[in-house]
């Protein structure tokens, strides 16, 4: 796979096959004590198993336990990030622990939690992580904006074909009856020229299809109207804040037990035949981690 970077938050990615699947990770929140680590490096472990490339949109470090962050609480923050150094031992930990996954990542996107840091104590966290990862393991992992696009491009050696997925972090706090749908009706209002919407933040994992009428041309049959489908999707979090039920933050807010894991999106070059010619199209669909 080749990464190509085009402006800050639009990068394109060179598959030499017809068939693609990329992994889609938000909300990791890897500095948190009730982030599931094991879960975490059995889905990344998968990935590394079968070659699937990964992209993590946003919420990758939680980092809510530093100096003046009034978030902070003595019982969110692991061992070995309980010292004076506490966001570059967070930077120097991590790249450790993603060392082994270096070449199968390729874009990171950014999250309120690093975007926060930034505004707050004028570090860009999520750079300086991308930075070292790429010096000690020699790949090459882009940082990508809070919002933005990617470029899949799979061919099958005559016919090339792109998916464009656009990418936003997300906003607001989901709601417990509608568990995001608003956030995804919204996208299909404020876009344009997608294929694939995918979208974090409020810890939910699901995905839908719709369907929009657009009108094409073809040199041999000119004008001619077309159904063009579209995937949606909500990434869920590596963070279990939930627990028993008993008492904290998510507890006492109204939360619900949320879904844990990312999603693997599919690309599958089909060839379709209509009015005598031939042409190609891709399905696009995506799943759970059935592993």
């Amino acid at each position: 796979m080749k990464l190509i970077k085009h402006g800050r938050n639009v990068h394109e990615l060179n598959f030499d096959s017809k068939d693609v699947k990329i992994a889609f990770l938000s909300d990791v929140h890897w500095d948190n004590p009730k982030c599931d680590h094991e879960l975490l490096k059995q889905h990344l472990d998968y990935c590394l198993k079968h070659d699937i490339k990964v992209f993590l949109n946003g919420d990758t470090f939680c980092l809510m336990q530093g100096r003046g962050d009034n978030r902070r609480n003595k019982s969110d923050i692991r061992p070995e990030h309980n010292n004076a150094r506490y966001l570059d031992s967070i930077v120097e930990t991590a790249v450790e622990w993603f060392l082994p996954y270096a070449h199968i990542l390729t874009v990171i996107g950014y999250g309120n939690h690093e975007t926060g840091i930034i505004k707050y104590q004028e570090t860009d966290i999520l750079t300086r992580f991308v930075d070292l990862l790429n010096y000690r393991s020699g790949s090459n992992v882009q940082t990508g904006g809070y919002g933005g696009w990617l470029i899949i491009k799979n061919h099958d050696g005559s016919t090339r074909l792109s998916t464009k997925v656009k990418y936003y972090h997300g906003s607001g706090g989901g709601g417990v009856v509608t568990k995001g749908a608003l956030n995804l009706t919204r996208a299909l209002e404020m876009y344009e020229d997608f294929d694939v919407f995918t979208m974090g933040h409020i810890h939910e994992n699901s995905a839908r299809n719709d369907v929009r009428e657009s009108i094409v041309h073809n040199p041999k049959n000119g004008y001619r109207s077309e159904q063009r489908p579209l995937h949606m999707m909500l990434t869920g979090t590596y963070k279990e804040e939930y627990g028993d039920g008993d008492h904290g933050w998510h507890v006492e807010r109204g939360a619900p037990p949320k879904p844990l894991g990312g999603r693997i999106l599919t690309i599958k070059m089909v060839r379709k035949q209509k009015d005598g010619s031939q042409s190609y199209y891709n399905k696009v669909d995506s799943h759970l981690f059935n592993i």
